[in-house]
């Protein structure tokens, strides 16, 4: 039996989505409905159509000309959309949960409350608000350690930090202010001090496979400067943690995400089937929830999915069918460093349209395009996160070797953060979370 998949959306993480279905020896065609020409996607499909990844119909009436039985949703608006719905209901299995699972990513407030609802731990103190009503309190409750977040999508650019992005409490105001024009709802939570990292999980609303433990670079300059991105780069150790945690603090996010996914079934009455992906911290006081994605994290999708020994067409039948504790999610014991190359001026005044060169990039399968455009010239930016590349080895620093190497040798306006999975980076987080502990 032949195998017809569609992945919706064309970055980086579609390509690494591609990538790790290809690998299959299973007999499959891979079609792609994109948002923008990724060439590297382009030439393992079958066919790719650009249009509007976000309207169902158009979504719907592209998976019955491919015949497509089964379809991975990879950025998170289709999600919010209804996408995974319209599919479902034309009898297209999906790996992406149903627009009201995926509430877990397109409400902040939602999440939260999930979490106090249900008993699950790793919650902050916080409050919804949809004015400035109480605002000036809360904030003074919480004693200048807070944070702010937009209730809903903002492509990672909706969270603004006390200390980091708000310096006052007149700053916060006016952010909220901001926020609450047109009666959009907002979030604030207690600040958690500690270290990031991202636990992502395969789901078929029962069970759940664990994927190795990723750390991410949201701010977009060396040191952790600068503002926030869509993420800078990755690295994972070989171990499947990282070098700042303890097994414990591994087991504690695994919890976490187990009993969302049973808190998500038990509210809606069905299981939440594709990636749900934990952002978390941890802290002196153990680990915390930042936020739920739902859907893979990118860069992290790289790291994984490069790692990923298992079938991931055997994984993604399991999630849709129910049978996900019958399926093995095996993944290489190796370290990845994954760097991205992104325009001058990303994020807030990117460079467009300016050619790049990936010639010089001496192991290709490890390259992957995001947001570039092919024209008569070649390959250009289209204006967000351009390229990435993953080096996987033994060591995070050997894999960071490889992965700077590479990246350094694509050719263009473009700049990426040197200091990714080097050692300097990963002690001073050894460091940090020790004196914390």
């Amino acid at each position: 039996m032949k195998h017809k998949i569609l992945v919706i959306g064309s970055g980086a993480r579609e390509h690494a989505i591609v990538r790790a279905l290809d690998r299959s020896e299973q007999e499959k065609e891979i079609f792609c409905l994109a948002s923008n020409m990724n060439p590297g996607i382009s030439e393992l499909c079958g066919g790719f159509t650009v249009g509007n990844i976000n309207n169902p119909e158009f979504v719907v009436s592209s998976a019955k000309k491919t015949g497509a039985t089964l379809a991975i949703i990879g950025p998170e608006s289709p999600l919010a959309s209804g996408v995974a719905d319209a599919l479902w209901n034309m009898n297209v299995k999906v790996v992406g949960p149903k627009k009201k699972l995926a509430q877990l990513e397109t409400s902040k407030a939602f999440t939260r409350n999930l979490l106090k609802e249900y008993n699950i731990p790793g919650g902050p103190k916080y409050q919804v608000f949809g004015s400035l009503d109480g605002v000036l309190d809360f904030l003074n409750d919480l004693g200048g350690y807070y944070v702010v977040k937009y209730d809903g999508l903002a492509g990672g650019k909706g969270v603004k930090v006390a200390g980091d992005h708000l310096r006052s409490y007149g700053e916060a105001l006016d952010y909220c202010q901001k926020l609450a024009v047109g009666g959009g709802e907002f979030v604030i939570e207690e600040k958690f001090i500690g270290e990031e990292f991202s636990l992502m999980s395969f789901c078929d609303g029962e069970s759940l496979k664990h994927m190795p433990v990723v750390q991410d670079h949201k701010r977009a300059y060396e040191g952790d400067l600068g503002p926030n991105t869509g993420g800078m780069g990755t690295y994972s150790d070989a171990n499947h943690s990282l070098p700042f945690l303890t097994d414990g603090e591994v087991l504690e996010a695994c919890y976490i995400n187990n009993q969302t996914a049973k808190a998500l079934k038990d509210k809606f009455g069905e299981g939440y089937k594709g990636i749900l992906y934990g952002g978390f911290m941890v802290t002196a006081g153990g680990v915390k929830l930042i936020e739920y994605n739902a859907r893979f994290g990118d860069p992290e999708a790289m790291n994984v999915l490069s790692l990923l020994e298992s079938d991931f067409i055997d994984i993604c039948y399991g999630i849709v069918r129910g049978t996900l504790n019958q399926t093995v999610a095996r993944f290489l014991n190796k370290s990845t460093v994954c760097k991205y190359a992104v325009p001058e001026g990303y994020p807030d005044h990117p460079v467009k349209g300016e050619s790049i060169d990936v010639s010089l990039v001496s192991n290709p399968d490890n390259l992957f395009y995001s947001s570039v455009d092919t024209q008569r010239e070649g390959l250009v930016e289209a204006g967000s996160r351009t390229v990435a590349v993953v080096g996987i080895a033994d060591t995070i620093p050997e894999a960071e070797k490889i992965a700077e190497k590479e990246i350094s040798s694509v050719k263009g306006p473009l700049f990426h953060r040197t200091d990714i999975g080097t050692a300097d980076l990963v002690q001073k987080r050894v460091k940090h979370m020790n004196s914390l502990r």
